[in-house]
């Protein structure tokens, strides 16, 4: 390929890849909590722009919370054990609140919306939403990652001493085996985000330590949500 056409391929998944609503949402988080690491909670240009992108991503996510409905009622996978199929509905169901509580703190933070107490306190109850789905995701992965290892193990005792890398399979497990680990970790630090949100430990979690685990993660999501680039043409 020459130069041109790398060039072309590499702009062509760029603008797939902020096609995606998905996408943009989460590059505004990660401007959103790398300006309230910066802010720390002082009042300033860096909290003025955690403010103002925290408002413009509510508009990212308005009727999203339909997406987790469709996958509260959606079949469950064949085998799955019952306590990872609870979890993984109590987070959908609980991640649809949080998006649909949601949509009433940006209509308060508009104006539309009057009564100011009670959109706080709305707001409180989906944050609190969305650290019980952190919680249940963090304990689906860790269950899922169990599994894994327990069929990769049996695995490599079928191969035996044949080279298990140049196997399709292993190597197939291997990748799901690190991307779920990665969305552990993400996980894992967003209830940290939650608990600095809700500041349940103001002393501990500061909202410089929110601002740095919510933009560790952020960039996570980007990294997830990048497209896969094309196989190269051996022809």
């Amino acid at each position: 390929m020459s130069t041109l056409d790398v060039a072309r391929t590499e702009l062509a998944l760029l603008v797939l890849y902020l096609n995606k609503a998905e996408a943009r949402d989460k590059i505004c988080r990660a401007i959103q909590y790398g300006s309230k690491y910066l802010s720390n909670g002082e009042p300033g240009t860096a909290q003025n722009v955690d403010k103002s992108t925290s408002l413009a991503r509510k508009v990212f996510r308005l009727f999203k919370f339909v997406n987790d409905l469709h996958g509260l009622i959606s079949p469950t996978s064949p085998g799955a054990p019952l306590p990872l199929v609870l979890l993984g509905k109590s987070k959908n169901a609980l991640l649809s609140t949080f998006l649909f509580l949601d949509q009433f703190v940006w209509l308060s933070r508009t104006g539309i919306y009057k009564n100011k107490e009670r959109a706080e306190l709305i707001g409180r109850i989906s944050l609190y939403c969305w650290m019980g789905s952190s919680i249940c995701t963090t304990l689906v992965e860790v269950g899922e990652l169990g599994r894994l290892s327990a069929s990769m193990k049996k695995l490599e005792k079928d191969l035996k001493k044949s080279d298990k890398n140049n196997n399709e399979e292993y190597r197939s497990k291997l990748k799901k085996g690190n991307e779920r680990s990665l969305a552990l970790i993400k996980s894992g630090m967003d209830i940290v985000v939650a608990i600095g949100l809700l500041q349940l430990a103001p002393k501990k979690v500061t909202p410089r330590v929110t601002g740095a685990f919510g933009f560790v993660t952020s960039l996570i999501s980007c990294y997830q949500l990048l497209p896969s680039p094309p196989k190269a043409n051996t022809t």
